[in-house]
């Protein structure tokens, strides 16, 4: 199945924001998310609502992401004129975690919309899954 211009231009930006993340550069993660963006996320606090609130997330991380592993495992987009969705796993997490559970992948959602001819970022949620006994 061939993917959509529309497609592909989601799976970039995705692919942008992972290397930004990755890298700690702070303008790039913030390039292609709406002013309004609402995340959920895993630390606290757990929602976040404007660029601005989203921008104060990212400095633990970036602290965090030196000694981590942070990249696309899968991606899955469904894009239609206006709006769009995306899922993925990925591998988040230091060599040691790895070591203790191999395994271990974060899972992102991310809803987009179709602003003035480009794809932004208006909802992004991470999670971990958690083993309930």
């Amino acid at each position: 199945m061939s993917l959509t211009d529309d497609e592909t231009e989601i799976r970039g930006l995705i692919d942008r924001w992972a290397k930004a993340v990755h890298a700690g550069d702070m303008e790039a993660v913030l390039a292609d998310h709406a002013d309004d963006i609402v995340m959920f996320d895993v630390p606290p606090p757990n929602e976040v609502r404007g660029l601005a609130a989203y921008r104060d997330t990212w400095p633990v991380f970036f602290e965090y992401q030196k000694r981590a592993v942070f990249e696309v495992v899968t991606l899955e987009v469904t894009a239609g004129s206006d709006v769009a969705f995306a899922h993925a796993l990925l591998r988040c997490g230091t060599e040691e975690g790895f070591r203790r559970d191999p395994d271990s992948r974060l899972r992102l959602t991310l809803g987009l919309r179709k602003q003035d001819g480009r794809w932004t970022v208006a909802h992004e949620h991470h999670s971990f899954p958690l083993a309930i006994d």
